[in-house]
C-alpha cells in the first residue's frame, strides 16, 4: 500500500532519506559535491513528502519558492532497491499539485549530468530544459528544468 504523506523538513524519515542522497551525490558529483551541497540545506524547506511503501519510507522530495509564481523542486530521491516502480513520478506530481495548491504556476529544478535516471525522469513527465539559473549558471555539470503547471 502506497502513503504520500506532507509534511516538513524535521520528518525523521524526510531526513533519513536527504542522508541517502546526500551520500550518494557525494560519489557522484565528486569534487564539486562542496559547491552543490551548500544549495540543499533542509532548514528552509517546509513542504516536503515522504512516499511510503507498506509503511516503509522510500522516497522523498521537496518545493521551495523560487519566485512569486515558482517554485523550486529539491531532494529528490528514491532508496535503490525501490527504483523503477513509478514512486519518484508519484512524488513529483504530488509535490507539482501541493505547488498548484498553494498559488504557483511553474516549478524549476536543477539536476547532474550524472543524473541520468533523473533527467530521464523529468523529460518523462513534461519538464523542458532551460538555461541554467543562478547559481548554477557556470556549473558545466547542471541541467536545469521548468514545467508550467496545470491549472
Amino acid at each position: 500500500m502506497i502513503h504520500i504523506e506532507k509534511t516538513n523538513f524535521k520528518n525523521e524519515d524526510f531526513k533519513a532519506l536527504v542522508a541517502q542522497l546526500d551520500a550518494d551525490l557525494a560519489k557522484r558529483d565528486g569534487e564539486e559535491h562542496n559547491f552543490y551541497h551548500q544549495f540543499n540545506g533542509i532548514e528552509e524547506l517546509k513542504h516536503t513528502i515522504v512516499l511510503y511503501d507498506k509503511k516503509r519510507a522510500v522516497g522523498c522530495g521537496a518545493i521551495k519558492e523560487f519566485r512569486s509564481d515558482t517554485v523550486e523542486i529539491k531532494r529528490m530521491y528514491t532508496i535503490p532497491g525501490s527504483r523503477g516502480k513509478g514512486f519518484a513520478t508519484q512524488i513529483l506530481n504530488a509535490l507539482e499539485d501541493w505547488a498548484s495548491a498553494l498559488g504557483y504556476s511553474i516549478c524549476v529544478l536543477e539536476t547532474g549530468k550524472r543524473q541520468p535516471e533523473a533527467i530521464a525522469l523529468y523529460k518523462k513527465n513534461g519538464y523542458q530544459i532551460i538555461p541554467n539559473y543562478e547559481p548554477y549558471t557556470q556549473m558545466e555539470n547542471s541541467v536545469c528544468f521548468e514545467k508550467r503547471l496545470r491549472k
